[in-house]
């Protein structure tokens, strides 16, 4: 295929956006909400989001993007991230970061220093955000191969280059417990009881691939010896784990399956009793993009069925199927640092097919919680901010430069929504099974709906997704809402397309700029904030029934907040 220079700008400035003439006039789709019809809580499971440099939560763009999140939930948000424990200056770089949270003297004694997990924990605490706190990972004077340990690694290069001395098991078992009933202990002085007895803390990160560089039997020697040193600081703590990769992979399955069965049945390696405290389990999930005659093609199917593998095999033991589930990476791909100049096939990221597939795809996922009957308490979404990098570069995340790009809108939906889910009927949602066998991909649009009602109050978020990364000025979707016991109601819609709340829209028509004028930037921050169609409408209800049409986008993600 021959490449043009202006496909390569079109790249680096976020291209890759296709437009389809809009077609012939076609039959609207229909949804409908029946607000009797309850089919779980509305339980804020998107309100977790997580990210690999630490040392970015306490800088400005940081501490700006983590007040939104906290703002935008009615719950409390809950954040997870690595290199806790790394071994370092706190120098944030991408795909690492460091507390210098344990060295040791001359002697070999250890040394603990707190102040940069306290500058991390701190940001969270005072704006109401709880750590789902990651024991990871080895710091370098407990690591069995501590060189190297710093890398430097940076779009393009060899993902295996992360893999350094941090990830190895510890050469002294008892000084890594030591190590983490010292930070528990710390935690609990610093913040209280009762508010670390509100955390979940777990263990590593995908310890089945190249995160951890040990056996499956030493990751349950270090599992065990850090449980013990955490429940000695505090019994009451919650900690859980393995956060395999790939929940549907055999490698995931069997360490799942093993790690379950450890903490239930096998002699513990840090009490030499039976049984291992485990009360949560985590694993991951990621979606599969690539790339078609240079077009980005979504494929949630293998998201899904990392979710489903997960929840069947938690839900399979007598002693887990009760226990909440974290899914700890939910995404569409797996690395947030890999911008799409040096993967193109992450281009959906800075507009609105990030924001349809993050909605699309989370319905589904309260689908296979309530079809499976497991205690799904949250996904992680791995994506935050990147400080000092090009403006949309086209990172997994919800901000750049300070300025929230449009799927950050969706979860400000999502927090909108409240009570209990209820029942919706869409004859263009494509159903749940099809789309974990099989994906979206040749199967045309996905024109689906969330739906939760309240007090005087009910929610209807409606997407109008599609795998291929085309744009056309959507279709019309006629909404009917029953069971309303009002005689007439208002209806606000919110909506995220190509002209409201889409900073990234804006930013082109600017030409792109890499060096926004103050202005500009001010401009920027308020089209990255969720905005409505016009002014609330208020319409009649006959016989409990409301109807509406909205014409919504291709990629396009509407909120219908109706009140009476």
């Amino acid at each position: 295929m021959k490449i043009s220079l202006g496909y390569i700008a079109g790249v680096l400035a976020g291209g890759l956006c296709y437009f389809m003439p809009a077609r012939a006039q076609q039959q609207p789709a229909s949804i409908t909400v029946n607000l009797k019809q309850e089919t779980g809580d509305m339980s804020p499971v998107w309100a977790w989001f997580g990210h690999d440099e630490p040392n970015y939560t306490y800088m400005k763009d940081g501490r700006k993007l983590l007040t939104e999140l906290a703002a935008l939930s009615p719950g409390p948000v809950h954040l997870r991230v690595h290199n806790l424990l790394t071994t370092g200056d706190g120098e944030a770089a991408l795909k690492w970061g460091s507390t210098n949270a344990y060295t040791e003297d001359a002697n070999g004694k250890p040394v603990y220093d707190w102040h940069l997990v306290d500058s991390i924990f701190d940001t969270y605490i005072k704006r109401g955000i709880k750590p789902y706190a990651q024991i990871g990972f080895m710091p370098q004077a407990l690591s069995t191969h501590p060189e190297p340990y710093r890398h430097h690694w940076k779009p393009g290069d060899d993902y295996n280059d992360i893999y350094t001395g941090w990830a190895y098991p510890p050469k002294d078992y008892n000084k890594w417990e030591e190590l983490i009933y010292q930070w528990v202990k710390h935690e609990v002085a610093r913040y209280g009881q009762k508010e670390v007895e509100s955390w979940y803390w777990e263990i590593w990160n995908e310890p089945n691939i190249s995160y951890w560089k040990g056996t499956m039997q030493e990751f349950f020697k270090m599992y065990d010896y850090a449980a013990h040193g955490l429940k000695r600081a505090l019994p009451t703590a919650k900690i859980g784990g393995p956060e395999i990769a790939g929940g549907s992979s055999k490698s995931g399955m069997k360490f799942l399956r093993a790690f379950i069965e450890h903490c239930i049945a096998d002699t513990n390696y840090a009490t030499g009793k039976i049984g291992t405290p485990l009360e949560v389990l985590s694993f991951h999930a990621k979606g599969q993009p690539t790339l078609i005659d240079g077009r980005v093609r979504m494929n949630m199917a293998p998201q899904l069925r990392d979710i489903m593998e997960g929840f069947k095999i938690v839900a399979s033991y007598p002693q887990t199927k009760n226990l909440p589930i974290v899914i700890g990476e939910s995404d569409p791909e797996g690395c947030a640092a890999c911008g799409m100049a040096t993967n193109p096939q992450n281009a959906y990221r800075n507009g609105t097919m990030y924001s349809s597939y993050t909605a699309a795809s989370f319905a589904r996922e309260y689908q296979l919680a309530d079809s499976l009957g497991v205690n799904f308490m949250g996904a992680v979404s791995w994506s935050f901010e990147f400080e000092n990098q090009p403006w949309f570069y086209g990172f997994r995340d919800l901000a750049t430069n300070g300025v929230d790009k449009p799927v950050l809108n969706v979860f400000r939906m999502f927090g909108m929504m409240k009570g209990k889910r209820v029942k919706v009927i869409a004859d263009e949602m494509h159903p749940l099974q099809t789309v974990i066998d099989s994906g979206l991909s040749g199967k045309g649009t996905d024109i689906g709906a969330l739906a939760a009602k309240d007090k005087k109050e009910a929610t209807v978020m409606i997407w109008n997704y599609h795998d291929d990364d085309i744009q056309n000025a959507g279709k019309t979707v006629n909404v009917t809402l029953n069971d309303i016991p009002a005689t007439a109601a208002s209806i606000t819609q919110y909506r995220i397309d190509d002209k409201h709340s889409n900073s990234y829209e804006v930013w082109k028509k600017m030409g792109s700029p890499q060096k926004p004028t103050e202005q500009q930037i001010k401009q920027l921050e308020q089209a990255g904030q969720l905005q409505t169609i016009g002014k609330p409408v208020k319409l009649q209800v006959k016989a409990g029934r409301l109807n509406t049409a909205i014409n919504l986008p291709r990629q396009g993600v509407a909120l219908l907040v109706v009140r009476w």
